[in-house]
């Protein structure tokens, strides 16, 4: 079975919101602005991430984003991204934006849980993708969590687990610092009271 990672930039308080300033958001932009000089050591993490990787899975929002941004480009970590399979959850979309994409348009639980028992073997990373990672959070689907946590507090905006139904039980694995700023995190997710073993860790 394929594990489920959520890779994530998030605020200290945990916000995803508008992280590059482009939807109206009043704090928006908090990712360039606390970038400066850990630039190069959050890619090199991002791109160990992408060269694990076996799959991406994102919501419609996310692939029409990173898509105009990665389609064109060219490099190792690019030419990865898009060599990647993908998979874009939307009943709305036929044609996904980013290349090597194919649409999800069924029941989220049943479509996921088929990519990672019968689909992809290896990680499934889904990147930004908040209210897809919601749903995927309390529907028990979600093996891993990965945090790059931002040296910011913003007081508002939306939060990567902003309105979780219920508890979601967590087990660090391990933690350690992104250059001069940022800290990276990782989590294992831990089976709650109810949980289905068929679908994945927690309910």
């Amino acid at each position: 079975m394929a594990t489920l990672v959520i890779s994530e930039n998030v605020t200290l308080d945990g916000v995803v919101e508008d992280p590059t300033g482009e939807r109206g958001f009043a704090h928006g932009g908090w990712f360039e602005e606390y970038m400066a000089a850990d630039r190069g050591a959050w890619a090199g993490v991002e791109f160990a991430e992408a060269q694990a990787a076996s799959a991406l899975l994102l919501g419609r929002t996310s692939d029409a984003y990173f898509g105009e941004r990665w389609n064109d480009a060219s490099g190792e970590w690019p030419d990865r991204l898009n060599s990647l399979p993908k998979y874009v959850v939307s009943s709305t979309i036929t044609e996904p934006v980013w290349r090597n994409s194919t649409v999800l348009r069924g029941d989220v639980v049943e479509e996921v849980t088929r990519l990672k028992t019968q689909v992809v073997e290896g990680e499934i990373v889904v990147y930004a993708s908040r209210r897809l990672v919601q749903t995927l959070m309390e529907q028990g689907l979600v093996d891993e969590v990965r945090l790059v946590v931002f040296p910011v507090v913003l007081g508002s905006g939306e939060r990567l687990f902003g309105g979780a139904h219920g508890k979601m039980p967590l087990r660090l694995l391990a933690s350690r610092g992104v250059g001069q700023g940022f800290v990276h995190l990782t989590y294992e997710v831990l089976p709650a009271a109810g949980a289905d073993p068929a679908r994945g860790t927690a309910r």
